[in-house]
Formats: C-alpha cells, structure tokens, sequence
C-alpha cells in the first residue's frame, strides 16, 4: 500500500467517479483504475461497486475512507515537520481559486512566488467560490482564493486584495433610466449572469436585496459559467452585468464596452485555509509572498 494508492483512493471516494478524480490529481483514468484495482488485489478485498457506468463505495470502502484519509494527514504533517526542521522551502501547494482571481489576479503572482521559491511545486485548480470552499474543506486544496462570501465556520479567511466592480453594458446600448443619481432601474435590465455559488454572481444578489427587489423580478437573460463567456456576450449586446473590473477593464479601454454609474461596494480577495490543517512552510510563504504583493500593489 502506497500514500499514492491512498491519495487516489480517497479522490475517487470523495468524488464517486473515476476520471474527474484522476483529472483533480493530474493522472490518466486508467492510472487511476489500475492504483484501485491494485489496492483492492494486494488485500483481497472490493473497494467499490460498479454499477453500469457510475461507482459507489462498497461496505469495505466507507469503512476504510477514514482511516486512508487519516494517513495522509499524518504524513503531510510529517512532511511539514522535516520542512520545519531543515527551513528550506520545498513541497508541493494545491491552490483552489475562483475564476476571476484565477484567471487575473493569481498567474504574475505564481510566477513571482516561482522565482523566489523554485522548490516549489504548485497546481491551481478553479471553480466558483463554494467549489473552492469544498476543495479546502475536503482536503483536496491546502489553501483557497476566493471573493465571494464562505460558510463554513471552520475556516479562516484572511484579506490579500481588494477588487473593484463594474456594472456594463455594450457601447451601444440604450441609455439606462435612473431611479436616482447612482441608481439605474436595475429591473429594467436584461442580466447576463454567473451559476449559483459564483462570488460574482453574489454581487447582483446583494444590490437586488439592497433595492428591496427579489432575482425572481430581474430579467435575467442568461446563465453562463465563466466571465469570459459573459464578457463577450455583453459585448454583443446581449444584456448587462455586475463583473470585476478586472474582467472588463480592457473592454472599456477599447470602447466595445461602457461602464455605468452606480454605487456598487468593493470586494475582498481572500485566502481560506482549513482551521484544524497545520500549515506548510510552503503554505507560509505562499500566503505571505501572496499579502506583500497586494501591498505592493495597494
């Protein structure tokens, strides 16, 4: 039995399906098959139930999922003990991080962080911010990025940046009629939205409610799964939305979109790290490499 057999066990546990498992850990899903089907012949035992296409956790498997889970915490603490010891940063790092910080905060930050800590083996996944909430949770992320609100109360959260946002509509579109000065008639928008759980979607929920409006009154149009997505539907004249000014500042420079005044409040970018994980000297500096730049920045 390997740390590897455990790591895509519990994967696969966690996920009830082979090849996203296998994508999460950066492995073909036949590497993965073969890892189960190796474990499961070295003790003569079934892991797994295959039920036509899907797989489900045999009796024998939900026994050992804690217990695989539990080793690899142990060694990933034992791994942080020798960092400690020997003060060189080295290691891997998991980074889950939502789509706008992903996409255009983090990259020139990862390449700095590489320079300075060449030891250092990162891998980012993204997904939307209660995505990246279950990947810290789970243990699959050793820290998240996110800019939406979390829920879980045994995480901590820690400010790295500040994000500014924009309400935008195609250069062309009709002027939008103000209830007050600040405050365009947001109902009489056609919205072009992000997927439930999307920080940036997050935002058009906050105003509706500062308006005393519900999202069953807005015209939302269209749900798209990616800002880019929805950027270029805007462009296209499609509707309006709420969107980093990250997402869309090179739009409004080349004029294919405009910006319109309102009110909207800032949003922090925030690291989330498991309360009861230990950190990594790795983590450390990651997170502090990641504070100072924003700083920098500021």
């Amino acid at each position: 039995m390997t740390l590897d057999q455990l790591r895509i066990f519990v994967a696969v546990a966690e996920r009830g399906h082979m090849t996203k498992a296998a994508a999460l850990l950066g492995i073909s899903q036949s590497a993965a098959s073969a890892a189960i089907r190796a474990l499961e012949q070295q003790h003569g035992v079934q892991l797994f139930n295959r039920v036509g296409r899907n797989i489900e956790l045999a009796q024998t498997g939900r026994r050992f999922l804690p217990e695989a889970k539990a080793v690899l915490e142990r060694a990933a603490a034992a791994s942080n003990v020798l960092e400690d010891v020997s003060q060189t940063v080295t290691g891997s790092l998991s980074i889950a991080a939502s789509q706008t910080i992903a996409s255009y905060w983090l990259p020139r930050r990862l390449a700095s962080f590489h320079e300075a800590y060449p030891a250092v083996r990162l891998s980012v996944t993204i997904g939307n911010t209660r995505q990246v909430e279950t990947h810290v949770l789970d243990g699959t992320a050793d820290f998240g990025l996110v800019e939406g609100r979390t829920e879980s109360d045994i995480l901590r959260r820690a400010k790295v940046d500040i994000d500014r946002l924009k309400l935008v509509v195609a250069t062309s579109h009709p002027e939008i009629a103000d209830i007050a000065p600040g405050r365009p008639d947001i109902r009489e928008l056609r919205w072009i939205i992000r997927e439930g759980g999307s920080g940036t979607r997050e935002v058009l929920e906050d105003l509706a409610r500062r308006e005393e409006i519900s999202l069953a009154e807005l015209q939302i149009f269209l749900v798209l799964p990616s800002n880019e997505a929805i950027r270029q539907a805007v462009e296209a004249g499609a509707g309006a939305t709420i969107i980093s000014e990250l997402v869309v500042a090179g739009a409004i420079a080349e004029g294919s979109l405009r910006s319109v005044p309102i009110d909207l409040p800032k949003r922090d970018f925030a690291i989330i790290t498991h309360r009861d994980r230990q950190a990594s000297l790795a983590q450390m500096a990651l997170k502090a490499h990641l504070s100072e730049k924003a700083m920098a920045s500021a």
